[in-house]
């Protein structure tokens, strides 16, 4: 296979070559051949499309931090192999790829199946603190406890030869690609944007999983318009993978009923010049002299509100814990302090091009070790892991701080430090 661009994504096609085509999408972690038991009973109809995910199965390392990127290079992929319409079919992350094309690209999408999908998943915090974790101690941690989330413990200790595949096809993906995932779902969250997905939609869940379960299966069935729930029993997370049949037969069926004719906007058509009853009459020409200047407005406009932007940005250093403690926490007296804080620290000073994040967080604690602020270290420690600083990087700016800081403040700002780092990167039992 020739080198893939990094606009584009690693694939492949089964199934007769003049058949309607059905994508595949495959979950955080997993490869395409998490779908091989669909393929042969998929490919006697379709002409099935499967692709990797960036750093996945050997697929070149060039990471995509935002499920629309994904779904844009899905997309050039697909125009690159000459395919416009298809019926798709996503796990998880892959899931999360389905609702992006029916909500920004609805003329492409004939039919979708979300599988494990949830319309937000878990919380920004969590996926994040999963970067730390690889950033940290590579992705073995992440490798070890896959089977965990993804299979029944029936299943999983039955099947120890899938299990050990699942660890090991989770173990050789890129960390840097994987970081990026987790970023891109951590941003992920189109639960107001539901009402205005038009393809006709499966929501496949198995009845055990304990990450995207029956309730965010439902919350995606009450939203969508054209949806319908399947639960499959005796499955987790990965259930293509722990009930191949079951999906397979729910899979058929659906895309075998529910293939939506072309995509239609609702807008009537206007008509050709050449139907027209009476010809058009050329634009009247108005003399220069006529036009009159354009009003001077009376004052400049104001300036954009920066508060949403600042607390976005608030959000996604600090983490939603943090932020939300200190705004419940606010009240008439401090209220306008964390407006202030919100609006010109995030929403000006840190929304500002010059320097990236990992720049102004080593900034950041080399300030707060300067000032003595000890208080505020420890919430900054973990910012400054979430925006890509290791232990060992945080570790050289503290001592860079016993120089032009004092030993004495070094040694306070290494104490909380390591406590957070601890905390932060200690992989869960």
């Amino acid at each position: 296979m020739s080198e893939t661009p990094p606009n584009t994504l690693q694939y492949r096609f089964d199934g007769p070559e003049d058949a309607p085509v059905l994508i595949l999408g495959p979950s955080l972690g997993t490869t395409w051949h998490m779908w091989d038991r669909q393929v042969p009973e998929l490919a006697k109809q379709w002409r099935v499309f499967r692709f990797d995910l960036p750093g996945h199965g050997g697929a070149p390392a060039h990471p995509a931090g935002s499920v629309a990127e994904l779904t844009g290079r899905l997309l050039a992929t697909l125009d690159a192999v000459g395919v416009q319409r298809f019926g798709y079919a996503g796990c998880a992350l892959g899931g999360a790829i389905g609702l992006e094309l029916a909500l920004r690209h609805p003329e492409r999408l004939a039919s979708l199946a979300l599988v494990a999908a949830s319309p937000r998943f878990g919380t920004a915090d969590e996926f994040r603190q999963r970067g730390v974790i690889v950033r940290t101690n590579g992705l073995d941690p992440i490798a070890r406890t896959s089977p965990d989330r993804w299979f029944t413990g029936s299943f999983a200790a039955a099947q120890p030869a899938i299990t050990e595949w699942a660890v090991q096809m989770v173990r050789t993906t890129d960390p840097g690609c994987y970081i990026a995932a987790c970023e891109a779902l951590a941003a992920f969250d189109v639960r107001a944007e539901l009402g205005r997905a038009a393809a006709p939609t499966l929501v496949l869940v198995g009845a055990d999983d304990g990450v995207t379960g029956p309730a965010e299966a439902r919350t995606l069935v009450a939203g969508i318009r054209d949806a319908r729930l399947a639960v499959v029993p005796g499955a987790s997370h990965l259930v293509p993978v722990e009930q191949p049949a079951a999906v397979t037969d729910l899979l058929v069926h659906h895309f075998s009923t529910a293939w939506q004719q072309p995509y239609d906007t609702g807008q009537t058509a206007l008509p050709s010049l050449a139907a027209l009853p009476v010809p058009l009459a050329p634009p009247p020409v108005v003399p220069v002299a006529e036009i009159a200047p354009a009003p001077v407005p009376a004052a400049l406009p104001e300036p954009p509100d920066r508060y949403e932007t600042g607390l976005k940005i608030r959000r996604e250093v600090l983490g939603d814990a943090h932020v939300d403690r200190a705004l419940t926490a606010s009240d008439a007296f401090s209220g306008d302090f964390q407006d202030f804080l919100t609006r010109v620290t995030w929403g000006e000073v840190w929304d500002r091009p010059g320097l990236d994040r990992r720049t102004r967080s080593c900034i950041t604690l080399t300030a707060l070790v300067a000032g003595g602020h000890l208080e505020d270290l420890a919430s900054h420690t973990r910012a400054a892991l979430r925006n890509g600083l290791t232990p060992d990087e945080i570790k050289e700016v503290l001592l860079h701080t016993a120089v032009y800081c004092g030993v004495p403040a070094a040694h306070r700002a290494f104490r909380v430090a390591q406590g957070v780092i601890a905390e932060e990167t200690t992989p869960d039992a």
